[in-house]
């Protein structure tokens, strides 16, 4: 008998935004396909809930997946969202819903399921010529004052420059400017953002990056265990196992796809190709055990 596992929905894409039906079918079938990012063959993954020990959902827009979460709820199985608003302008969001929208969902979810099931992320920092170290202070304050009561948990990380990244960012054009801060001009955002966050009743913890972590900041457990158990009432079985270095997660199997996340975020490190990504949503079938297939 396989040991129970965490799902996670998806750091590939955005699951709860563009395929809320695919995953309604999935969740029906009791299984799911997954094309192997790495190569090699496709596997699945079982959705049935004596096999999963926990549902782990990213999103930046959680309206079309709120029966979802009622669905996985009946189920008995333990569930977290972790919900990205940052706020940033158009420059770099070119569809995300907005901040007083998404402050809402996440509003609804903690009054529906508790404030441990949701965790606001303001991920990833970008700093350039139109979020400057103000304009970030002050988004990240008026998020966080408009959160207070809903979650206890903020995790943040600084963006890493992909090459793919880079480029688009570099394209921006229109006298658009971004740069990679210092690790002292880092610590130093953070330590104010530590700050704010506490001001508003919540922990900052950072994402896999501990080489930036300052006094009273702590690494990010994104996939976290300890975090379901407490939802759950019970101890989880998964060990702590990273997917990159400095990553605090505990094992999972995610089910999502790269190059599947219509979105459009410049910054975005999971998807390389955008009309790639836009083609992909618009040409998928909810009854497909395959995402992006």
């Amino acid at each position: 008998m396989p040991t129970p596992m965490i799902v996670s929905a998806s750091y590939r894409t955005d699951i709860p935004a563009f395929y809320a039906d695919w995953f309604a079918e999935r969740l029906k079938a009791g299984e799911v396909a997954v094309r192997n990012p790495y190569g090699g063959r496709d596997y699945h993954v079982s959705l049935k809930p004596c096999d999963v020990e926990g549902y782990i959902f990213w999103s930046r827009n959680l309206k079309p997946f709120m029966e979802n979460l009622e669905a996985v709820d009946r189920q008995g199985t333990p569930f977290m969202v972790q919900m990205t608003v940052t706020g940033y302008p158009r420059t770099l969001e070119t569809s995300t819903v907005t901040p007083d929208a998404a402050i809402g969902q996440i509003k609804a979810v903690a009054r529906r399921f508790g404030p441990k099931a949701v965790v606001w992320r303001y991920d990833p920092i970008v700093l350039s010529s139109v979020t400057p170290v103000a304009q970030h202070l002050l988004i990240f304050e008026r998020i966080a004052r408009d959160l207070k009561g809903a979650v206890d948990e903020c995790v943040v990380s600084f963006a890493t420059p992909y090459a793919k990244t880079k480029r688009r960012l570099d394209g921006i054009g229109d006298g658009f400017r971004w740069w990679d801060p210092t690790a002292d001009e880092k610590k130093a955002l953070l330590s104010r953002l530590r700050d704010l966050a506490a001001e508003y009743g919540m922990a900052l913890t950072v994402c896999a990056q501990p080489d930036l972590l300052v006094d009273g900041v702590i690494g990010a457990k994104c996939v976290d265990a300890e975090r379901l158990a407490a939802i759950a009432g019970r101890p989880l079985t998964a060990p702590q196992k990273g997917n990159r270095p400095g990553c605090l997660c505990a094992q999972s199997r995610d089910i999502g796809a790269y190059d599947t996340c219509p979105h459009g975020c410049v910054y975005c490190y999971a998807v390389r190709n955008a009309d790639k990504a836009k083609r992909a949503y618009a040409d998928h079938q909810p009854d497909q055990p395959l995402l992006g297939a």
